[in-house]
Formats: structure tokens, sequence, C-alpha cells
């Protein structure tokens, strides 16, 4: 008898656990309709825990930068749906920002106004692992453009968007 209480009460913990959403999957749920209804795309959230839990919500747009009163808003909008949805027990610090030149590039929406730029291009071709600083030519719904330059050639390559490892812009000043 106690063994299949003991069952019974695991199958119900499991099936639970289950049944409850990711945290950070439920942010990007609140996060998501507040940037498009400002022309903005959500790239990224990510929860950091160990000094106090940190929550960053990052941001773009396809044709523009984001800009800091945008920014301004969607935090205290998200901070509020948040909070009403009790999705974070203690206190946190919301930080919502565009990715910024740091970070690489995730999003297919976020390759055309790159387009001119150079890039630190990491990505795979027949099971090789490729490295290859390249000028963004190009971008379709499924594909990259670059010219890789080696030596004194020049050569046009296209790269299925799935085949990208990493992309980052290098910045030039």
């Amino acid at each position: 008898m106690p063994g299949e209480r003991r069952k019974a009460l695991t199958f119900f913990c499991f099936w639970n656990l289950d049944m409850t959403p990711d945290i950070t999957t439920q942010i990007k749920e609140l996060a998501a309709p507040l940037a498009e209804e400002r022309g903005l795309f959500l790239v990224d959230i990510e929860l950091k825990s160990g000094g106090g839990t940190e929550l960053w919500v990052y941001l773009d747009a396809e044709d523009r930068g984001v800009n800091l009163d945008e920014c301004a808003d969607i935090s205290r909008e998200l901070g509020f749906l948040i909070d009403a949805h009790e999705l974070l027990d203690s206190k946190y610090r919301l930080n919502v920002s565009s990715p910024g030149l740091s970070r690489p590039l995730s999003d297919i929406r976020q390759y055309p106004k790159n387009v001119g730029r150079m890039l630190k291009l990491r990505y795979r071709t027949n099971g090789d692992v490729n490295k290859n600083v390249a000028q963004l030519k190009a971008v379709d719904a499924n594909e990259l453009t670059v010219i890789i330059t080696e030596g004194k050639e020049e050569i046009t390559e296209k790269i299925a968007f799935e085949s990208v490892i990493e992309a980052k812009v290098i910045p030039q000043i």
C-alpha cells in the first residue's frame, strides 16, 4: 500500500511540473506584445541570479534603433505585469535594452539593417565550422549573402540562416 501511494504522488508531481511553463517563457509572452505595439520585436530574455535577481530584456527594430523612451515605457509596463502575475518571488532588477553591438545577431530580422557592415561570422558548412570576417551584402528569408576577402580575392558566399552559429557586427569608427 505505501509503495502505491508514493507512485501516485510521484506521478502527480511530474505531471504538475510539466504543466507549469518556464518563467522566461511566461515573461516572453508578456514582453513580446508590448514590443510589437511599438514596432519592436523581442530578441532575448536573460534571467540572472547571484547577488540578487536580474532580468534582462533585449529589444530591437527591423529598420531603426531602439530609443531610451521605448525601453523605459516597456520596463514600466512589463514590471507591472510581472508583479501582477507574481512571476518572480523576490525583489528583482529589470533591465530593458537594445542588444547593442557586443551581443550576437540572433534573429533574422536584425540582419537587414546591418547590410554593408562587417561581421565576425561562425557557420557550418558540410559538418565543418567556418570562421570568417565578412561583409554582409544581402539578406532574404532563408539566407545571408556575404563577401569574404581572402588575400586580394573577394568571394561571395550564400549561407543558410540555420547554418549560422554566431554573427557579431564589428564596430567601425
